[in-house]
């Protein structure tokens, strides 16, 4: 597999280039430590943006909802999809409004979702889904049942037409106003986890499992 995936008029960067990375490596890192992307389409005349859950299986994304949902339907018929994903590592505050700005990862991909229609690549894709949410939860939870699956539509994409766009660093002001007396740089942002919460009906003498206790997102 090339370790490019080749920039095309959709996913070439136009403003400010350099921050731009089709790595397929880089692209893979960002979707892998993100939890939610936006969906982009277009039914009935409508532009629609969903946020929605999602994994990455080797070189496509797979998303999933009821057979019944409207995005879920209107992207079965292969349309145009825009797909995003974005990180924010910092808030970088400059001596001046207008260079305000954030630290961040962001993915965009284009293409036309395909139906998963095999019970076991279903299985396999809902797997993906919750291996991507704590790794190692599969094997501790029940699997879907197979009316779970048929109610379950998932849909796939492949990165063949992705980029990414990455911002680092500090602020840049314009010459003059670094002698301002104003605090300038970076506050780093984080996803934390906080100390688990057992369910109200979870039973007696069930622990923590170390994968959530030890949980980290990277």
């Amino acid at each position: 597999m090339n370790e490019i995936i080749h920039p095309t008029e959709k996913t070439k960067l136009k403003r400010i280039p350099k921050r731009g990375n089709f790595e397929r490596e880089t692209i893979y890192k960002i979707l892998d430590e993100a939890f939610v992307c936006h969906v982009g389409f277009v039914a009935n005349n409508q532009p629609f943006v969903i946020p929605t859950s999602f994994a990455r299986i080797d070189d496509r994304l797979v998303i999933h909802g009821s057979a019944a949902s409207r995005m879920m339907r209107s992207l079965s018929e292969e349309i145009d999809v825009c797909v995003t994903v974005t990180l924010v590592d910092g808030l970088v505050l400059a001596r001046s409004a207008f260079h305000h700005s954030m630290n961040y990862r962001s993915v965009v991909v284009f293409g036309k979702a395909k139906v998963v229609s095999e019970e076991q690549e279903k299985y396999e894709a809902l797997k993906a889904f919750t291996e991507h949410i704590v790794p190692d939860r599969w094997a501790e939870i029940r699997p879907p049942t197979k009316n779970e699956l048929k109610g379950t539509t998932v849909l796939s994409l492949a990165l063949t037409e992705a980029s990414a766009k990455i911002r680092t660093g500090n602020p840049v002001d314009d010459e003059e106003d670094y002698n301002l007396d104003v605090w300038a740089g970076v506050l780093p942002v984080h996803l934390t986890t906080g100390a688990p919460v057992a369910d109200d009906r979870l039973k007696s003498g069930i622990s923590v499992p170390p994968n959530i206790l030890n949980y980290s997102r990277k």
